[in-house]
């Protein structure tokens, strides 16, 4: 019987987890956490807050279902550090509305019937929201043709929304009637 040789082994370092304290102001609510540096915008506001209205669709920062508004502006939440966002406004599908009163845009979703299994849904309406602020505030995208860049936003046409929205996928090919929706609030 051969002898073997026995190597010592050492156990590992324990892994030392950085963390900070935030303050955010979700939905119109001040709130202070204690985060892991590793956690997402998208974890934190489903798993610890409760918000699950913004999705977990590819956590690549590529379909657009857990697009929020962080100051103002949309962005893909899945992508986003939580703690490098102290002090910011974050509002998600759930702050959109007031009390029982939707958004318009949620409004003409419902109206239009704009989703189809919904799940892509929080996450177009917040990029909509964003999008239209954009657009207001004389932002050009792809398809702005260059004699409309002036002082005066231009007039949103449905090839010019879907381009604005072409971040946000939708399985179900609910895409015509999105476009519509945002017209509605847009005329």
């Amino acid at each position: 019987m051969d002898s073997l040789a026995l190597e010592t082994v050492t156990a590992p370092e324990p892994v030392t987890v950085e963390r900070s304290t935030v303050t955010l102001r979700i939905n119109g609510e001040e709130t202070e956490l204690t985060l892991d540096h590793r956690t997402t915008v998208l974890d934190l506001l489903r798993e610890r807050l409760g918000l699950t209205g913004a999705k977990k669709g590819c956590d690549h920062g590529q379909c657009g279902a857990c697009t929020v508004l962080v100051d103002g502006r949309r962005t893909n939440s899945c992508l986003l550090l939580a703690v490098a966002q102290d002090g910011a406004e974050i509002t998600t599908v759930e702050g959109l509305a007031d009390g029982d009163t939707l958004h318009p845009l949620q409004q003409a979703f419902v109206e239009r019937d704009a989703l189809q299994c919904g799940y892509c849904t929080p996450g177009q309406l917040c990029s909509a929201v964003g999008m239209l602020t954009e657009a207001a505030d004389g932002h050009p995208s792809h398809a702005t043709p260059p004699d409309a860049l002036t002082a005066e936003p231009a007039t949103l046409t449905p090839d010019e929304i879907r381009e604005r929205m072409s971040g946000n996928l939708c399985r179900c090919g609910a895409y015509p009637r999105i476009v519509e929706a945002i017209e509605d609030v847009t005329l």
